[in-house]
């Protein structure tokens, strides 16, 4: 696994998560641990609505005396209440209140004192999957596997289990399903649009031999292909990298259509399942045609490929890549390039029908088997989106909704941060343990240079939100504590117990693992990409998306392709983790309306419609002339 290099580390958040300081080698989506290894499904059981209701009562009548039109012509009489029967009133209202009050107090414990042995949620493992087995023994060994946890927020939750409480009864607000500006509407997709003769690809064959996890190989194929046009060279079926960290031997035509893809690109370059036979005994690295991410610079623009790797195209008839992990520049390139990356992404890869059948499955159990279609179905599941009733248009139920989320929490993310998350001495050595193992440049570099604290960390952004941030946050927005929530993430640090807030606050919380069976899952159990794909999918489709961490490139991912398909119409929660924080470190004065209403405003200013910033990544902002139309 290669290690990040110094001026790689943590950008930070402004209004539009935009680059901050330099602190150092962080990792934009550190693959260490797959994102797909862990689940957690959705509790046995959980507090009744009737018993979290506010009790409130009204007088029914004014001053012991009924009043009206119809009864004015008689004479009014006193009410007459015995005194047994008053007493009898306020003995039941005394249970009532006392009742409330008690399972109050039992759900403010599974929030603070979780993760005993009688633990609120079944962690379910499959057994087939040793790289699960692997990183649950390794978070063992660490200790902080299903310990209870301490957290600054008890106030905070307390309010927020009592707004939920009250909010049952009570509509969401009207913009929290919805993209709140109508300019949204007004970009439609055109990376399919073609002005160009398809290249020959005589220079060559290019081989690409992509690393990480199934997102950085996702823009690494893109990439390739733009790099294969550029230098007018034919590009061989792409190939995935055996990682040991990811452990995943899954290989292009495992999780994407081959001929599709080869066939849609077509118009555009050549591209071969293999070499020709003539050169597949060369010894690629002897004759120096191997080029790895040390020897390309990352963001290499256009001029680099032409002046450097052309040429050794052009004496040996083939360069093989190895890793390329974002090893082409967002800008400068040409329009009609870019327009490839695109079509490339939003078009040229589709998932096999494996995939697609269990994504699809996914989908209907989220939408409690609702047969009506999702805008996005048709794009990610292709013929399992198909209605079963004929003439079926775009569901609008609400009772079928789903929120997905994707928390961005596991030891990797949390022991790159360098932050601190309420765990004391105890927490700070056993993050510091796994940098060792798995971040020793960052250690080298954190022994070497100063540091900003954890304070100064987290007051800029560059801490992942917690659990319990992430649901104090859906609970200030607004989403009813009923909201079924789909949760695409892997081996939360800290186990059960870390999770306990937010699936007490939010009951019908699942994740892959809880909703299909193990017949269903188990062709998927050893293949981390192909788990993280239905992932993908069942995140695309859901009606709202949260994310955690804007770096994370599925994230990243996920919103661009909601952006680009979705009309205008899929809204996604990208919250600012900068403003946030400047919200959380008051979470022991702020009020639960001010905190409400200031969260609210931040998540809202990070929803405006804006054209691509020039540098960002054409896969998360396709709003561009280069992938969409506007009509403005």
């Amino acid at each position: 696994m290669s290690l990040p290099s110094p001026s790689d580390v943590m950008s930070s958040e402004n209004d539009d998560d935009s680059q901050g300081k330099d602190l150092g080698s962080r990792v934009s989506d550190p693959n260490s641990i797959s994102s797909t290894r862990m689940s957690f499904s959705s509790p046995m059981g959980s507090v009744s609505s009737s018993t979290l209701s506010v009790l409130s009562l009204s007088p029914a009548v004014s001053n012991g005396y009924l009043s009206g039109p119809l009864l004015e012509p008689k004479k009014t009489r006193k009410s007459k209440i015995k005194p047994w029967s008053r007493k009898r009133m306020m003995i039941g209202l005394a249970v009532l209140l006392g009742f409330f009050f008690v399972m109050n107090s039992w759900m403010l414990s599974r929030i603070q004192e979780a993760g005993g042995p009688r633990g609120y949620i079944k962690v379910k493992f499959l057994k087939a999957n040793s790289s699960t087995v692997f990183i649950r023994e390794e978070l063992k060994k660490l200790g902080r596997w299903n310990k209870p946890q301490k957290t600054i927020y008890a106030r905070l939750l307390a309010k927020a289990a009592h707004a939920l409480a009250e909010g049952e009864s009570k509509p969401e607000p009207k913009d929290l399903w919805v993209e709140p500006y109508i300019r949204a509407s007004s970009w439609t997709p055109c990376a399919n649009a073609r002005d160009w003769e398809p290249s020959e690809g005589k220079s060559g064959y290019i081989m690409v031999t992509a690393n990480g996890g199934i997102n950085q190989q996702r823009v690494a194929v893109c990439n390739a292909v733009a790099v294969a046009r550029l230098l007018n060279a034919t590009l061989v079926l792409p190939k995935f990298m055996y990682s040991s960290v990811w452990r995943d031997a899954s290989q292009f035509g495992d999780i994407y259509q081959e001929d599709y893809f080869i066939n849609y690109l077509k118009p555009d370059i050549p591209i071969v399942k293999e070499l020709p036979k003539e050169l597949q005994s060369l010894d690629l690295e002897a004759i120096g045609s191997v080029v790895s991410d040390v020897d390309v610079v990352k963001e290499a623009k256009p001029s680099f490929y032409l002046k450097y790797i052309l040429p050794i195209l052009h004496l040996n008839r083939v360069v093989h890549f190895v890793g390329f992990g974002n090893r082409l520049a967002s800008d400068p390139i040409p329009h009609q390039l870019q327009r490839l990356r695109c079509r490339c992404n939003f078009h040229a890869l589709r998932f096999v029908p494996k995939i697609q059948e269990a994504g699809a499955l996914l989908i209907q159990r989220m939408r409690q088997n609702d047969k009506g279609l999702g805008h996005l179905d048709h794009y990610l599941v292709g013929p399992f989106a198909q209605s079963k009733e004929k003439g079926q248009r775009v569901r609008a139920t609400k009772t079928s909704r789903y929120l997905a989320l994707h928390l961005r929490f596991e030891i990797d993310m949390v022991a790159h941060s360098l932050c601190e998350f309420g765990g004391g001495e105890e927490e700070m050595r056993e993050l510091e343990a796994y940098r060792e193992v798995h971040f020793p440049a960052l250690v080298e570099l954190k022994n070497t240079k100063k540091f900003p604290s954890p304070a100064v960390l987290r007051s800029e952004g560059l801490c992942p939100l917690t659990p319990e941030e992430t649901v104090l946050m859906l609970a200030a927005l607004g989403f009813n504590r009923r909201t079924h929530i789909y949760l695409a993430g892997a081996h939360i640090y800290g186990g059960n117990s870390r999770l306990a807030s937010l699936t007490t606050l939010f009951p019908n919380l699942v994740t892959k693992e809880s909703l299909l069976s193990s017949t269903e899952i188990e062709p998927f159990a050893n293949f981390s990409s192909q788990l993280a794909a239905l992932d993908f999918i069942v995140c695309t489709a859901a009606d709202a998306f949260a994310m955690t961490d804007s770096g994370s490139q599925f994230s990243s991912l996920v919103a661009g392709y909601r952006i680009y398909y979705g009309g205008g119409k899929m809204t996604t929660i990208r919250p600012n983790k900068r403003r946030l924080a400047d919200i959380f470190v008051k979470n022991n004065t702020i009020e639960w309306k001010v905190f409400e209403t200031r969260v609210r405003k931040a998540v809202r200013q990070n929803k405006r419609v804006f054209s691509r910033p020039v540098g960002r990544s054409v896969y998360r902002y396709p709003r561009c002339r280069d992938c969409m139309c506007s009509s403005e």
